[in-house]
C-alpha cells in the first residue's frame, strides 16, 4: 500500500490513521529506516504538550539524552505547535485547551536515502477551543528538522 513513505508523509499519516491503517504505516516505516511513534495529550497548558511529546520521544529511543537531539525535537515541535495555533502559540492564558494526537517520527529524509542523515518530524491532528465541549474546532500542524 505505501511502498515509500517520506518522513513527513509518514508523521502526518500516523497521525489521522486508525488502528488498522496505523500497522501498516509503521511496518512500511520500520522497513524504510525510520522509528515511529502516535501517543495523545491534551492540556491548556503549552509546557504540557510539549513535556508530553518530549517524555515519549525519550521513552520510546527516538531521542537521547543530547542537547542537540533535544534542540531539534524542540524546534520540531515548535513548528508543529505554532501551526495548531495558527501562530499565536498560547493556550491557557487566552482561554484556549487543545486535545491532540501527535506522532514523532526519526530516520532518513527519503526511503533508502541516508546521505542527508538523520531527520525528526512531528505531526499533531486533533481540536483545539474554548474549554467547553461544542466549542472546539479540527486543527493540524506539522514540523520536521534535522537531527
Amino acid at each position: 500500500m505505501f511502498e515509500t513513505l517520506s518522513i513527513g508523509k509518514t508523521a502526518l499519516l500516523l497521525c489521522i490513521s486508525s488502528e488498522s491503517e496505523e500497522e501498516v504505516i509503521r511496518e512500511t516505516s520500520i522497513l524504510n529506516g525510520c522509528k515511529v511513534l502516535k501517543g495523545r495529550v491534551g492540556s491548556m497548558d503549552s509546557a504540557k504538550i510539549f513535556a508530553a511529546i518530549e517524555t515519549a520521544a525519550k521513552k520510546e529511543g527516538l531521542i537521547k539524552d543530547l542537547y542537540r537531539e533535544e534542540h531539534s525535537l524542540y524546534h520540531t515541535v515548535l513548528e508543529a505547535y505554532s501551526g495548531v495555533c495558527r501562530g499565536q502559540v498560547g493556550l491557557g492564558d487566552i482561554l484556549r485547551t487543545a486535545g491532540l494526537t501527535f506522532s514523532v517520527v526519526r530516520g532518513p529524509r527519503f526511503p533508502g536515502d541516508d546521505t542527508d542523515g538523520e531527520w525528526i518530524a512531528v505531526a499533531l491532528y486533533g481540536n483545539i477551543g474554548a474549554p467547553i465541549k461544542g466549542y472546539e474546532h479540527e486543527v493540524m500542524g506539522f514540523g520536521i528538522n534535522p537531527i
